[in-house]
């Protein structure tokens, strides 16, 4: 499979440095966008990733017809927003395969963003890209690895081998339930490690919180079917080693504020959006999600952190497996 013209829907910091790693990988790339009238004359997006140009070779429009010719598709938008862009893209040929690039569950069907493209562009043949990838490292082109997974292992590989770089490696995977899950319930976790930095709580808070929420991620993985070698890989642990431990990560930074008392304004926080989601699927599934349904509660207004931090610390006692 020859997937030559690769087309990245949506310019913010993340399209635009899956675009530049495309271009890096020797694809033809096209970058689609609403109002990029300005971004296609400065070759430049100064407002998500400032000093980064874009190479004269990246085709840039804002006209979807455009990107139905692609060979594949790189759906980076919002995870509340790929019902939406994914029905403007009804003129693709049946099988294009239209990669899932953002990392949550739709907050009205608690649906995995897969299961959304499948109901809302039909013709799609899903994937999903995910890992520890800050889109800053990634234009920049300093070393990334990320996992993209389809149900077909010959499509994740023509994909790995479509996007592969010196500086960008994928690796082929056909769990997109274990890749999702891990992409979706890290940002929630997130959240909860920067609240324990910005309550400053101190390191062995922070190395508690991160154990116990990989142990919420793995129960919630096995009860949707995800296979526990993926979460244990770079959409999983990876993911969630990274974005609990760097500012660049608007979860993390976002939880930070929280502990500090402040009212951060949501913008595009995808695990603020995913956290009650999140906490309804874990009882869907009569999963025991402490910290999950902590995070769900602060961001809801439910309770306040101090009394998130006491109900956590006083649960019965157990066994660390249990």
């Amino acid at each position: 499979m020859s997937l030559e013209r690769i087309a990245v829907v949506g310019a913010g910091a993340w399209g635009t440095a899956l675009a530049l790693a495309a271009e890096r990988a020797g694809r033809e790339v096209i970058l689609w966008g609403r109002d990029v009238e300005a971004l296609a004359a400065t070759r430049r997006n100064d407002a998500h990733l400032p000093g980064v140009a874009i190479p004269p070779a990246i085709e840039i429009t804002g006209t979807i017809a455009h990107v139905a010719k692609a060979d594949a598709i790189l759906l980076a938008t919002p995870t509340q927003t790929v019902r939406a862009v994914a029905m403007r893209l009804s003129a693709i040929a049946d099988g294009t395969p239209v990669v899932i690039c953002a990392k949550g569950l739709e907050r009205s069907t608690m649906f995995r963003p897969t299961e959304v493209l499948e109901q809302a562009l039909p013709p799609a043949d899903p994937a999903v890209l995910s890992g520890p990838s800050f889109a800053v490292d990634v234009a920049h082109g300093l070393p990334t690895a990320v996992t993209i997974a389809a149900s077909e292992p010959k499509l994740a590989m023509a994909l790995c081998q479509a996007l592969g770089s010196p500086s960008f490696r994928p690796y082929a995977e056909t769990d997109m339930i274990g890749v999702e899950i891990g992409g979706a319930f890290k940002n929630v976790l997130a959240i909860a490690a920067g609240i324990v930095t910005g309550r400053q709580l101190g390191a062995s808070a922070s190395a508690a919180l991160i154990a116990r929420g990989f142990a919420e991620l793995r129960r919630i993985g096995a009860a949707m079917g995800a296979r526990p070698e993926t979460l244990m890989g770079l959409s999983g642990l990876g993911d969630l080693v990274l974005t609990c431990s760097s500012v660049q990560s608007r979860n993390f930074a976002y939880g930070i504020a929280l502990g500090r008392g402040e009212a951060p304004a949501l913008g595009l926080v995808e695990g603020a959006a995913t956290a009650p989601v999140a906490r309804e699927m874990a009882r869907t599934h009569s999963i025991q999600m402490p910290i999950t349904e902590a995070v769900a509660a602060i961001v809801e207004g439910e309770i306040d952190i101090d009394e998130a931090i006491l109900a956590l610390m006083s649960r019965p006692l157990k066994h660390e497996t249990d």
